[in-house]
């Protein structure tokens, strides 16, 4: 069955940082691109970041450039977002998402997700 895990996230103070992981399982998943989405209460869903089953290639929305890092560990079927100097507006449910696309794109369709994660940025 295939299927991904979240794990991470949590509370923490502006200007910290976090790491969410998202674990494959059931399926091949080096040919696999993943994406990162977030959703706040009242906004519409942001694609934040997102890394190629294809080539490695990575893409960083122009509201977290600089801040934000996602990797991938194949060995460890893994997907890592790493999220740095923490602002409050980085609050919102993340998911991961999986999909047979050789480049990844937050435009695209994904058809395996993982459960969500909190993320909240507060003092």
């Amino acid at each position: 069955q295939a299927q991904l895990v979240q794990s991470g996230g949590g509370l923490v103070q502006p200007g910290g940082s976090l790491r969410l992981s998202c674990l494959a399982s059931g399926f091949t998943f080096r040919y696999y691109s993943v994406v990162w989405f977030r959703q706040a209460p009242g906004k519409e869903r942001e694609g934040v970041s997102c890394i190629s089953g294809g080539d490695d290639s990575t893409y960083l929305a122009d509201s977290v450039k600089g801040r934000f890092t996602i990797s991938r560990d194949n060995a460890q079927n893994s997907v890592f977002l790493q999220m740095n100097s923490l602002i409050p507006e980085d609050t919102a449910v993340y998911y991961c998402a999986a999909d047979v696309h050789y480049y990844c794109s937050v435009d695209q369709t994904y058809d395996l997700w993982g459960q969500g994660t909190q993320v909240t940025v507060s003092s």
